[in-house]
């Protein structure tokens, strides 16, 4: 385990994120949501391809045991990507980012419900908390009818609907990463956005015009790419319940990105509304900690050891203790 490195890497990650959001937020429909989908996920095959073949991981990296599982993830990938840049064109980046923050809170609902997880009190008030944040943030545009235009509404419905595909990935994530590989999963998941974003090509593409928009478009899918690759290689030295708290540090990217490049200046709802989710999202990040470890130390030390020897699937065990929470 190496602290400093992993967290480096995941904020390196959030800010890479953030990156690609404000290329997306620059060029504000100049090109169609598909275009740009294409781009992104074209050229973030580079930094996926250079480092998972440095490191020996494409060999196979299309043999999959569950293809169908792979789809599925894909199609919320699809789904959230076409979501993310149609928000990014219409909402501040600061907006768009605090109501991605409600994700994690979405997946234990979807947990709940989908996965049969045992869902306790404490994590059912953060997820009613975290709603009560994104609510309190939506208020300037509830109460002002100059500030909820049409463009506007269309851009906030955008990011909720991105907030509950993002749960869906993760949840979907979590039933196959026992028996796939991050270069696979990555790889069908760009895949799937690539292709699918192509058949919007007959509905008005724009050819790029100036080096500038070129720059953003290919700047897109290599801030993306990247921002992946970040966020799996923090994962390699130290655990994802310890992580996972760093990813909030994409907001205050957001606020400075959002004000120094575009002048935009988030209200007091957005901020209060915002820490109201983050404090939410990290109590349930670490409250599954919490009773990780608890599992852990309720198991017998035989079964812990059974499950470090089963090298075909060494990570199903843990999954199935996970789903009996």
């Amino acid at each position: 385990m190496n602290v400093l490195k992993a967290v480096s890497l995941k904020i390196a990650s959030t800010l890479m994120f953030t990156l690609m959001g404000a290329q997306v937020r620059y060029l504000e429909g100049m090109f169609p949501v598909g275009q740009v989908a294409f781009f992104r996920s074209l050229f973030a095959l580079i930094p996926i391809v250079l480092v998972f073949g440095t490191r020996g991981q494409l060999r196979g990296v299309f043999r999959t045991m569950h293809p169908s599982a792979h789809l599925v993830r894909g199609m919320f990938s699809v789904i959230g990507t076409f979501c993310t840049f149609g928000a990014l064109a219409r909402i501040p980046i600061a907006d768009f980012t605090a109501i991605a923050f409600l994700a994690p809170l979405i997946t234990v609902v979807v947990a709940a419900l989908v996965l049969k997880e045992h869902v306790h009190a404490y994590r059912w008030s953060a997820v009613v908390a975290g709603f009560v944040g994104v609510i309190l943030m939506l208020t300037p545009y509830f109460r002002s009818h100059t500030a909820l235009t049409s463009a506007t509404a269309i851009g906030l419905g955008f990011a909720l609907t991105n907030a509950f595909t993002s749960a869906g990935a993760t949840i979907q994530i979590r039933r196959i990463t026992a028996t796939e590989t991050t270069a696979t999963i990555l790889m069908f998941m760009t895949g799937i956005v690539m292709f699918t974003s192509l058949f919007t090509l007959p509905f008005g593409w724009v050819m790029p015009t100036s080096w500038l928009q070129w720059t953003m478009l290919i700047g897109i899918g290599i801030a993306g790419g990247l921002g992946q690759m970040l966020f799996t290689d923090s994962y390699r030295y130290a655990p994802a319940s310890f992580l996972a708290p760093f990813d909030y540090t994409s907001m205050l990217w957001a606020f400075i990105a959002g004000y120094w490049i575009f002048g935009e200046v988030p209200t007091p709802y957005v901020m209060i509304g915002a820490m109201i989710v983050a404090a939410a999202g990290i109590f349930v990040i670490l409250r599954e900690r919490q009773l990780g470890l608890k599992r852990l130390r309720d198991t017998p030390v035989a079964a812990i050891a059974s499950m470090a020897d089963d090298e075909a699937d060494p990570d199903a065990p843990v999954t199935e203790l996970a789903k009996a929470s």
